[in-house]
């Protein structure tokens, strides 16, 4: 509860009606939110926006004004600003690593015989994957092969004499380039450690040679321990195939036990959608009065479980608070990243049970039940049978679950739209190259990201994506961006008869898609990277990513995750859009590095742009650049041929 009443809201929170209400509500019960909070923290402190305090070491903490330029050790602005952003991207690379290791694990432990209820879902994948790094599939059975990658991908996390073996799933040139610019990182784990040993006081004071280290860094997330990430989820559980689904806080059930999964991992809720589909669970939910089980998810789980199972999505990181105080929740499972210590606070005004499930992420207050994938099914039943026993203890005189809720269309993996544009027996990227080429598609823009209170939640995500299909852009999403734009209505294909502009629609109708293509939860962004590079392998749109005419955003992005993410698409020689500045601007020679020379370098580089209609039309600039670099917006001369010069051709 709050300490003191939470004022009425005296403006929309988000341009969402069902956060909107949620939020009343919270205010009208004294009930403090996320909202009430970032409120409470005004004004917030100018030294730590741009970036130029320093706490580093114990003579301090320092921060440079205009009297005081140098820290007490003599670290100027430059240097300062650099090395807080270099520790943002080695948190962020850790916790998506992390996500990458603790599925390795589970990959080894099913290859041993030793997983439980889980399997191989997707041995054409594994496949796929072990053939890629020459592993050895011959008159072999799929756990030996399993085995084999899994042990292969374990020595990616670890030093290596070589650089990561996961960099060649780029193209040639991009790699060489790497190599040049000596960015290649040797093992996830190495390139964190060296990130934060460069950044202990007294180390390393040169801001490009640091910034350079953050990319470096930086990369052994996207290319490396995400992109093992969503090899290995897709193995384990299956690679993602078109699904409908809803989405919103009124995908809640009055009748049903609601079941709300949020986190990151996708190990415990692949289980957990399992179980809660079960003749023995449904008739235990019956017995205690409920019509069934409704399991739905928040944040990036929920992008994991829809993808795969086609359930619910209650909300996005915003929504969290809110989908408890709908009082309809009886248990909310969590994991790790972006859970909110607030919950444990909110859970005592209901009768909602929170249990945290990680090792590594206790919740103060919450209910421990530490998973152990071994037992995966059993331990998913448990939690279930937990939720059942609550649903008893549900005051019905205060649930309040808004109606809204959309239909979506989501699980647009790389190789699903290979077959819905080639066809199963020649899967190809070709018609989307040719389609980019003649111009009915601009370009691709990838917009991915969390929700932020210090802006009206999704309203920048949709209607940045909305210029861009607008202006025949083809959107690819993952994450909390995903959420808001299919609860605003974007996933689905009849989007884009309603949005898109005049030529996308004609692809998304011909092909059967939306306009805007949900690819995962956010590490899933290396499926984007993989899109980029199947764009270049197909030919005729360069030979290097930055060749290609495509963008990318995060309109509302608030996590060390995001940093690293944004850092990663740069270091590829991608254009990225931030809806609100990285705490560098105390030192314009890190924002000039980042937002100008890094182009030079990279090929990529940073802008920062609040107004989403403007950074698309940023956006669409950059493309229709990149389009005339590879002289594709020049028009062809149309020439009629007579019967000779048609022999002439042959």
């Amino acid at each position: 509860m709050a300490t003191a009443p939470p004022k009425t809201p005296d403006r929309e929170v988000s341009r969402d009606a069902a956060t909107n209400e949620m939020v009343q509500i919270a205010g009208d019960a004294h009930i403090s939110t996320v909202w009430d909070r970032y409120k409470a923290q005004h004004p917030q402190c100018k030294f730590g926006t741009d970036g130029v305090c320093c706490r580093l070491c114990h003579m301090g903490p320092c921060r440079i004004t205009p009297k005081a330029k140098l820290g007490i050790c003599g670290a100027d602005a430059d240097t300062i600003t650099a090395r807080n952003l270099l520790r943002e991207i080695a948190a962020g690379t850790a916790a998506h690593s992390d996500h990458g290791r603790m599925l390795v694990r589970t990959l080894k432990l099913v290859a041993q015989g030793k997983g439980g209820d889980y399997k191989i879902t997707d041995p054409m994948r594994l496949r796929e994957a072990a053939r890629f790094f020459e592993i050895e599939c011959e008159s072999r059975d799929d756990l030996a092969i399993a085995l084999d990658l899994a042990n292969f991908f374990q020595g990616q996390f670890a030093w290596s004499e070589e650089p990561n073996a996961t960099l060649k799933l780029a193209p040639q040139k991009r790699q060489d380039l790497w190599k040049k610019l000596e960015i290649e990182p040797a093992g996830v784990d190495s390139a964190v450690v060296e990130l934060m040993h460069r950044t202990h006081m007294g180390v390393d004071h040169d801001y490009r040679h640091l910034i350079m280290g953050g990319l470096k860094c930086s990369l052994a997330d996207g290319w490396v321990g995400s992109a093992m990430a969503t090899v290995v989820s897709d193995i384990l559980f299956g690679t993602p195939k078109p699904v409908r689904s809803r989405v919103n806080l009124g995908v809640l059930s009055h009748d049903k036990v609601n079941i709300i999964v949020h986190g990151h991992e996708p190990t415990l809720s692949e289980m957990l959608a399992v179980a809660a589909q079960s003749d023995e669970m449904l008739d235990y939910a019956r017995s205690k009065g409920a019509a069934g089980i409704n399991l739905a998810g928040i944040c990036c789980t929920a992008n994991e479980v829809l993808m795969r199972h086609g359930l619910p999505i209650a909300g996005n990181f915003l929504q969290q608070e809110l989908a408890i105080l709908t009082g309809a929740v009886e248990v909310m499972i969590v994991d790790v990243q972006c859970v909110m210590p607030s919950l444990a606070q909110v859970v005592k005004c209901f009768h909602t049970r929170l249990v945290s499930t990680s090792e590594i992420a206790q919740c103060d207050q919450a209910e421990q039940i530490t998973f152990d994938a071994a037992a995966g099914y059993e331990h998913a039943c448990r939690l279930i049978r937990m939720a059942i026993d609550n649903f008893e203890q549900r005051d019905r005189d205060r649930v309040n679950i808004p109606n809204e809720s959309m239909d979506l269309v989501a699980g647009f993996s790389n190789e699903t739209i290979f077959h819905m544009l080639g066809g199963r027996f020649r899967a190809t990227f070709r018609p989307l190259n040719d389609a980019i080429i003649d111009g009915r598609i601009r370009g691709v823009a990838g917009i991915i990201g969390c929700s932020n209170p210090k802006v009206k939640s999704d309203d920048s995500h949709v209607r940045l994506t909305e210029e861009l299909i607008k202006r025949n852009v083809l959107v690819l999403q993952t994450g909390c961006a995903a959420i808001a734009c299919a609860k605003a209505g974007l996933l689905t294909p009849e989007a884009a008869l309603a949005k898109a502009g005049a030529s996308l629609r004609e692809v998304c109708e011909a092909v059967g898609i939306p306009p805007v293509l949900h690819m995962g939860s956010c590490v899933d962004n290396s499926r984007i990277l993989m899109a980029a590079t199947n764009l270049v392998a197909e030919g005729g749109l360069g030979d290097d990513l930055s060749d290609l005419p495509v963008a990318g955003a995060a309109p509302e992005w608030m996590s060390e995750k995001a940093v690293a993410i944004g850092h990663y698409f740069v270091a590829s020689g991608m254009y990225v859009v931030l809806g609100h500045p990285l705490y560098v601007q105390g030192s314009e020679n890190v924002t000039r590095l980042l937002c100008e020379e890094m182009e030079s370098i990279t090929g990529g580089r940073f802008e920062w742009e609040p107004d989403p209609v403007i950074a698309a039309e940023k956006m669409l600039a950059h493309i229709e650049r990149k389009r005339d670099a590879l002289r594709i917006n020049v028009k062809r001369e149309r020439k009629m041929f007579d019967m000779k010069s048609r022999r002439e051709q042959q």
